[in-house]
């Protein structure tokens, strides 16, 4: 998941002529033992195009693109409990954040078991 959009602020930001190229990877304490991670870029944000259509498979607006990366990449921080959403990133640019249970959180919710 983390590879996926990483590559993807990559694509984001490449062409860019002007401006200051950023991609920065955060993670944090999300509470109640949920680790939330993001993926913030500098690129030129999400086209309104798509925006709604942003996590189905198959919707891309890049030429090569297959349009499964960020599907996936839900279905995948989905299945393991969490959650996968995108926003504008307070400097410009787009933030992808998911949420993940931490491995002490997960460890003593299957002891409980």
């Amino acid at each position: 998941v983390i590879h996926s959009l990483v590559a993807n602020a990559i694509d984001a930001i490449s062409p860019m002529t002007g401006g200051e190229r950023r991609l920065r990877v955060t993670s944090g304490d999300a509470g109640g033992g949920w680790v939330r991670v993001s993926v913030i870029d500098s690129g030129p944000g999400i086209d309104p195009q798509i925006a709604d259509r942003l996590f189905e498979p198959f919707a891309t607006t890049k030429p090569a693109g297959t349009g499964l990366g960020l599907a996936l990449s839900r279905s995948l921080v989905e299945a393991h409990g969490g959650a996968l959403w995108a926003e504008p990133a307070a400097s410009g640019g787009t933030a992808f954040h998911f949420t993940l249970l931490s491995a002490a959180a997960a460890e003593a919710l299957s002891d409980e078991e």
